[in-house]
């Protein structure tokens, strides 16, 4: 259960149902989720991530499948349910199949394996690692 309420349409400030408006519009869906109508609640801070996330997940270097399953990775490993399940969702949509779910979540577990047994052992980190060499 959220800690505050899913804000409806109807219960929504002005603010809160101009970004519901966006987020329709930008998504050409009539579907708001669970997680804007609970950060609407404070609808400046909502926009600003809204604005956030879409510059973000935005195509650019990455591909937006590729930004999708990084997405799930980071969720996965901060145990956030939501949004794995979100960003699965969303990877689908952009073409993620079985298979490459299947992959991911092989990849997520071995990183999250080796990260902690490195971590666990205090390993030090080669010096042809180290960022800049």
């Amino acid at each position: 259960m959220s800690t505050r309420p899913i804000l409806d349409d109807e219960s929504a400030s002005p603010e809160a149902r101009a970004l519901f408006d966006d987020i329709r519009a930008k998504r050409n869906t009539e579907y708001v989720n669970h997680f804007w109508r609970v950060m609407a609640h404070d609808p400046e801070r909502a926009a600003e991530l809204w604005q956030k996330l879409q510059r973000v997940m935005a195509p650019g270097k990455l591909d937006p499948l590729v930004k999708e399953m990084i997405y799930v990775a980071v969720s996965a490993s901060n145990g956030c349910s939501y949004c794995v399940h979100s960003h699965t969702a969303a990877a689908k949509n952009r073409g993620m199949t079985d298979e490459m779910h299947s992959e991911l979540l092989a990849v997520i577990a071995m990183a999250q394996e080796t990260n902690g047994l490195a971590n666990s052992l205090q390993v030090p980190v080669d010096d042809c690692f180290e960022a800049g060499r």
